[in-house]
């Protein structure tokens, strides 16, 4: 049994096939019967890089978006806490961003939703630090899609879903919390700082230009002021962050104020 089939959430773990010659069969249109079904009782952790994406898409703050769309939960087998998407309440959970026409945030989608119908399980090598990955189809008994005769491979569908970036981001995310230390679990002084850090990236602009961390810490290979407009780069100044609060590595120095 490879490790997806045995850490995925109970959930979907016998509903995970195996791709066996690196193709399959699926399609999802409006002309499909099942059309939106699958947006329907979900329970869907969001990446810090998914956050950051549906907030620029609604026009709200990070703050705002996780306060209005989401609940904190701590997700099966980890200590540390997740983001979850918060379902409409109503008698089917729906997703609070489809519509009879599809999603209304389709262009800035979660990860899960882009990459569905795949399952995708990554880590890193011990040696090299490549990341390597696999990929299961999720299978499900409602789901008419499989009926579709549109052909995929695996790197067709990364593409086409526009996956390459969303990797990238979540990549760099998960090789700080999947580090053994930071599995061990977190403090109650870092909790705080590693939600607001990971999800929370507006909050942590004010974090960074609005008190004394400039004048405290030297961030090595940063530009400070681009990070103050770029959303990308100040993410990426949140994972270095992270990296020397937590672990005391990476690009951030305490400045020597002697």
């Amino acid at each position: 049994m490879d490790e997806i089939e045995s850490t995925a959430p109970q959930k979907i773990r016998d509903r995970l096939k195996r791709i066996e010659d690196g193709s399959f069969r699926f399609a999802c249109h409006p002309g499909v019967s099942c059309f939106t079904e699958c947006c329907r009782d979900l329970n869907l952790m969001l990446t810090p890089y998914d956050v950051l994406r549906l907030s620029r898409h609604l026009s709200l703050s990070t703050t705002e978006f996780l306060d209005r769309y989401t609940d904190v939960v701590v997700a099966e087998g980890s200590p540390l806490p997740s983001v979850c998407l918060m379902m409409q309440e109503d008698s089917r959970r729906t997703c609070p961003f489809v519509t009879p026409a599809g999603c209304r945030v389709y262009g800035d989608r979660p990860s899960a939703c882009r990459t569905y119908p795949l399952a995708r399980a990554s880590r890193k090598h011990r040696v090299h630090g490549t990341v390597l990955e696999s990929y299961y189809l999720v299978v499900e008994d409602h789901c008419r899609g499989f009926d579709e005769p549109r052909t995929w491979t695996i790197e067709e569908w990364i593409a086409d879903q526009g996956l390459e970036e969303y990797h990238r981001r979540n990549n760099d995310w998960m090789d700080l919390v999947t580090h053994p230390r930071v599995r061990q679990g977190l403090t109650e002084k870092q909790i705080p700082m590693y939600y607001m850090a990971s999800y929370d990236l507006d909050r942590f602009r004010g974090f960074i230009f609005e008190s004394r961390f400039q004048e405290m810490f030297d961030v090595v290979g940063t530009d400070m002021e681009r990070a103050r407009e770029d959303d990308t780069v100040l993410y990426e100044l949140a994972l270095s962050w992270l990296r020397f609060f937590l672990l005391g590595e990476g690009p951030v120095r305490p400045k020597d104020r002697r």
